[in-house]
């Protein structure tokens, strides 16, 4: 066995079985993979073998990021506490966070995870709203507590899923390529009209109901369902209809934020300047790794909680050691021009899989933003019937070359990219590579 290695792979699947709720699912179930140690953009297991990685969203930065463990080391030596106490940390780094934030989001609320801060933000729309009624986007996940499993479609609508609150109205998600409307039957302007007036119908009908909107969330970018790209305008038009009916818009960074898109900390700025979000969650690759995650949201929103007379109290949101690694991960995303890299990055694979698509016709769609890609396999680019089987076959063929990859959408057809930032361009060409020689392969089969 690795040095560090407590247990042989055997045991630790023998032990995960007896002590490990089923319900926690792994990558590559049938044959599950064992991490030992990790590095940048790679992971080894237990015999040393060296995987690129291109799932981890969460650790942004690259595995085991010397700084990472070295400010976490020095903080945790010298004090750990919690947020009631005064702590340099906690507001420098809420002003740097804030300052990254369009005005006027410049109040911080410090929590553990995604699920914490997006459950938070449901709490502050409704008690900012004195309304209870939220608009969700088809197929979105925004985390596992009982409340987002509520407005998230991802969970609710399929095996084990209670079903639809009553609370809750589900939009289409303005999926271009294979959606309720298409880009193969109307244009760029009509598609972004008819998913906006859709949301708009929903806002209607609560008003009719005599409940009204207290919010709208959606992540920037769609990730579960299928690493969507909002089309261009989307949220402009269905933020002022939200505001207009007197809700609040929550922008779910939690998978997208801190960079991923390249040519903004934000991946909701994609949708210009103008347009910004009353409540932004962040989450996974705000830490590294480690926990931490924040709402931002406005004076307005947060005096409105703050007026009820509960406090607001996380045990664990905001301590010193937390901050510390998020201003570290700042740092290292500006001193390595890790958004820079997203964009060379990005473009060189996008430029790539576009040339792969003329190749094979598996391949319906390549649609992407810095290290935020979807690949998006057909049976047949008319129809554009989703090629699940394949998707599947495709995430087992790249693990055996030691490349790791998933798959996701509703039918769990759209390959899924978002590694840590570090990828570099020779790993992009050899990704290219070897998912080349697989398509080939299928292509032969056939």
């Amino acid at each position: 066995m690795d040095a560090s290695e407590k247990l042989s792979k055997s045991e630790t699947i023998r032990l995960r079985e007896k002590f490990i709720a089923p319900s926690c699912k792994l990558f590559f179930k049938a044959d599950p993979l064992k991490m030992i140690s990790a590095k940048g953009q790679y992971m080894f297991n237990e015999k040393g073998e060296k995987y690129l990685d291109c799932i981890n969203n969460v650790t942004h930065v690259g595995h085991s990021h010397p700084k990472i463990a070295e400010v976490a080391y020095n903080q945790l030596k010298t004090l750990n506490t919690n947020s009631r106490f005064l702590h340099d940390n906690l507001v420098m780094y809420a002003e740097r966070l804030a300052n990254l934030l369009p005005p006027p989001l410049n109040v911080c609320f410090f929590v553990n995870s995604g699920s914490e801060a997006n459950d938070l933000a449901l709490r502050l729309a409704r008690t900012h709203t004195k309304r209870k009624e939220a608009i969700v986007l088809d197929h979105a996940y925004h985390g596992h507590v009982i409340s987002l499993i509520d407005v998230s479609p991802y969970k609710f609508a399929h095996p084990g899923g209670e079903g639809q609150p009553d609370w809750v109205h589900v939009a289409p998600v303005p999926d271009v390529y294979g959606g309720k409307y298409r880009n193969d039957k109307h244009s760029a302007e009509e598609l972004v009209q008819l998913y906006s007036d859709d949301v708009q119908k929903l806002i209607d009908l609560s008003a009719t109901n005599g409940k009204g909107i207290s919010c709208f969330i959606a992540e920037s970018l769609q990730s579960c369902g299928g690493q969507i790209i909002l089309p261009p305008d989307y949220l402009r038009r269905v933020y002022k209809s939200v505001r207009d009916a007197g809700g609040v818009c929550i922008a779910d960074e939690v998978q997208v934020g801190f960079g991923r898109v390249g040519t903004h900390w934000w991946a909701f700025q994609l949708q210009g300047e103008d347009v910004v979000p009353d409540i932004v969650t962040m989450g996974k690759p705000m830490g590294n790794g480690h926990p931490i995650a924040a709402v931002v949201t406005t004076k307005e929103i947060a005096d409105s909680f703050a007026a009820t007379g509960m406090e607001y109290f996380n045990t664990y949101g905001g301590n010193p050691v937390s901050c510390a690694i998020g201003n570290a991960v700042l740092d290292i995303i500006e001193e390595e021009n890790l958004r820079d890299n997203a964009i060379a990055v990005g473009t060189r694979l996008l430029d790539g899989l576009r040339e792969l698509k003329e190749k094979h016709s598996i391949i319906g769609d390549v649609r992407g933003v810095g290290m935020f890609i979807g690949i998006d396999l057909v049976k047949d680019r008319t129809s554009r019937e989703p090629a699940t089987a394949e998707a599947q076959h495709i995430i087992t063929r790249l693990k055996q070359e030691f490349i790791l990859f998933s798959a996701d959408g509703p039918n769990r057809n759209v390959l899924k990219f978002k590694p840590p930032m570090v990828l570099s361009l020779d790993d992009a060409d050899h990704l290219l590579r070897t998912l080349d020689t697989i398509l080939d392969e299928i292509k032969a089969a056939n």
